[in-house]
């Protein structure tokens, strides 16, 4: 397989266009009365993922418990995420020697990208339901002189602009990481209609935030919590996802931004 870096200097350009992102999060923050955009899809809450929440949320729950149970809500979330790729009708034979109508995936080829740290965790749930699947990574950290995220790694697969792009980070707060993240696909010539951001949880602030700066990318998650704190953490959230299931330690400003935007 092969990968692209791109230099410092691409990173720089793309860093420089920071401003519009908050600039798009302030104009989002407008539309929180507003329903929720037709862009998102929600799992079904069902008894079943009601539960792996109530797991996963609860602060007593040990390291394995964690881990166990968001990687069957991952797995899950992946699944419905594939029922929104293209399909076409196609007719096989059976073993039988009867003929089946059924359908098969249109495009060329499914890329999964993690927003490291938190994403990455996603990533064997995505192996493991879409077969020769390529991977890519994004590393978003904060500037702690300026306190907007900057691209500090990429590793994309090469004409990833002819896939659908399954982006993936556990939690989205207020959506800085992840426009950015979309900013840089959309850089890689990757249609915004080929973008499907997933996240176990999310919050009402970044779902308005992607959805106004981006209105073709697809977003994926298994809950939408409504309110963000100062702390800009999820509320009332699942604690920081990467500590927890990492088994590290959170420092006390940490916020739900802090797998992209760790200082």
């Amino acid at each position: 397989m092969g990968f692209s870096l791109h230099s410092h200097r691409c990173m720089e350009t793309l860093n420089s266009s920071n401003p519009k992102i908050y600039i798009w999060a302030a104009l989002a923050s407008a539309h929180q009365c507003h329903p929720l955009p037709q862009t998102l899809s929600v799992l079904k809450s069902t008894p079943q993922v009601r539960g792996m929440h109530t797991i996963i949320r609860n602060k007593e729950t040990s390291r394995d418990e964690f881990i166990f149970y968001s990687k069957r809500l991952m797995r899950l979330l992946i699944e419905h995420a594939l029922s929104f790729l293209p399909f076409q009708s196609c007719t096989v034979q059976t073993p039988q020697g009867q003929d089946y109508e059924g359908r098969t995936y249109s495009g060329k080829q499914i890329t999964g990208v993690s927003i490291l740290r938190a994403g990455e965790t996603m990533e064997p749930a995505l192996r493991a339901v879409c077969k020769d699947v390529r991977i890519g990574t994004i590393l978003i950290q904060t500037n702690c002189n300026t306190g907007e995220p900057e691209l500090h790694y990429l590793r994309l697969p090469k004409d990833i602009s002819e896939d659908h792009v399954i982006l993936m980070d556990c939690t989205v707060s207020t959506g800085a990481a992840a426009m950015m993240a979309v900013r840089v696909l959309l850089d890689h010539d990757v249609p915004e209609d080929k973008i499907f951001l997933l996240s176990l949880l999310m919050a009402e602030m970044g779902v308005h935030s992607v959805a106004y700066a981006f209105p073709r990318v697809k977003i994926i998650t298994t809950a939408v919590d409504k309110k963000v704190n100062d702390l800009f953490r999820i509320i009332p959230g699942i604690g920081n996802f990467g500590d927890r299931y990492f088994g590290t330690d959170a420092p006390p400003d940490w916020s739900d931004e802090e797998d992209a935007l760790s200082t």
